[in-house]
């Protein structure tokens, strides 16, 4: 009889501790099933959106699109970031296409500063350009070309803006 009373004892010792921690998951049950969903919800949406990109890398075969381009040039030290670069082609297009009342001198050093940054930008890109070999209206044309692919890449000039006229000397 002892050890009954002993056992009573020890459970309701157990029954009386654990009280506090009936009482906590009672009232915060529905914030532990709050977070213990959301989790989940979050855990689901992780998992679609690597499913949605696999299925993209697979449709698009992105391993072909960057197999030939050399990624040990985007960590040299001398090469100029890609963001410099995109404000100087704004800034120096801008003075470019804006060069009322200025010298041919000053217009011939902004035009040269812009196809530097220009030819800058198409080897960061690993976009190919022939602005340097070409002189006059061939010249003006490939600059439009380019200035047209660095905008389909993502980059926005001045010139290349979507009912921008581009004046021309």
């Amino acid at each position: 009889m002892e050890v009954g009373r002993a056992l009573t004892l020890a459970l309701a010792l157990i029954a009386v501790a654990s009280l506090p921690a009936a009482f906590a998951l009672l009232f915060c049950a529905d914030e532990i099933i709050d977070r213990v969903v959301c989790g989940w919800s979050e855990w689901r949406e992780r998992r679609r959106e690597r499913r949605t990109i696999d299925r993209l890398d697979r449709a698009v075969e992105a391993d072909s699109l960057t197999r030939d381009i050399d990624l040990s040039e985007f960590d040299s030290t001398d090469r100029r970031p890609l963001e410099q670069l995109a404000a100087d082609l704004r800034r120096l297009g801008g003075q470019r296409l804006g060069s009322s009342g200025r010298s041919m001198v000053w217009y011939a050093g902004v035009l040269q500063a812009y196809d530097d940054r220009l030819r800058l930008a198409c080897r960061a890109l690993g976009i190919p350009e022939h602005l340097a070999e070409l002189t006059g209206v061939d010249q003006e044309i490939e600059r439009v070309r380019v200035e047209g692919v660095l905008h389909a890449a993502g980059l926005a000039l001045p010139a290349a803006r979507a009912g921008h006229r581009q004046r021309h000397r």
